[in-house]
């Protein structure tokens, strides 16, 4: 059965599309700087035959997965520590909320002094962006462990370990779930602003460089459309997995409402 959230978005972005192809048809847009919907959607098509397109999603997936996956191997141990040491997390939450508002984007030029290639640059300017999500929901889905089940354990002589490993950590298995989702979605926008901004061999926001150099306004927006598809792909199966693996917390959160 189709989800009617589903049928809901399909009929919202059909009624965008029609509205902006109207616009432009009737002269209240300049085609020249915004093409119809009609050619937008006709050169995303089409980029999905293009082989050097094809290469640059390609380029862009390999950065953002490399930083979205040091991200959680950073982030997600440094918040099961600091969510289960609240001394320690109070040291140091003065120096989260200073560094987490600071956009990743800004380092780039920093980084590039420091980093010996593009791809080095970008991963870690992904890696500083999606770290924040993971890490603050490790931290929250610690705090929200419930009190009764870790004195059960401790109880029946289980020490600090064990009650991390048997209670806390699957309880906090959504919430980290959750950041990873979030972090997916801001690593890929920071991944395409790396490539506008450093430049490099290839990738979606390269590709969109050279279009803009050759003035195809239609190419650059069809090659955003691409990068938007593919973020909301990746949103939908991150949101089914969680929805799959954690029934048991959905059915939960709809209980305490």
């Amino acid at each position: 059965m189709i989800d009617p959230r589903v049928v809901r978005g399909v009929v919202g972005v059909a009624g965008l599309l029609a509205v902006a192809e109207a616009a432009g048809r009737a002269g209240l847009m300049d085609t020249r700087i915004m093409p119809l919907a009609s050619t937008v959607v006709a050169r995303a098509a089409g980029l999905a035959a293009d082989g050097e397109f094809l290469q640059d999603v390609s380029a862009t997936l390999g950065v953002w997965a490399a930083g979205l996956v040091v991200a959680i191997l950073l982030a997600v141990p440094v918040g099961v520590l600091l969510g289960s040491l609240p001394r320690v997390e109070a040291a140091v939450r003065p120096l989260i909320e200073f560094l987490r508002p600071i956009p990743s984007v800004a380092l780039i030029p920093l980084v590039a002094l420091i980093a010996a290639s593009d791809a080095r640059v970008k991963v870690t300017v992904i890696v500083y962006a999606a770290c924040w999500p993971v890490l603050v929901n490790t931290m929250y889905g610690l705090h929200d462990v419930d009190p009764v089940a870790k004195d059960t354990l401790r109880a029946f002589g289980f020490g600090r370990l064990a009650v991390l490993l048997r209670v806390a950590l699957p309880s906090a298995a959504p919430f980290v779930l959750t950041g990873v989702r979030l972090a997916a979605s801001v690593a890929l926008v920071v991944a395409v602003s790396a490539e506008l901004l450093a430049g490099g061999a290839g990738g979606i926001g390269v590709y969109i460089i050279k279009a803009g150099s050759g003035y195809r306004v239609d190419l650059m927006v069809a090659a955003a459309v691409w990068a938007g598809l593919i973020g909301l792909a990746v949103n939908a199966l991150l949101v089914r997995a969680e929805r799959v693996l954690f029934r048991w917390h959905a059915a939960r959160a709809g209980v305490a409402a």
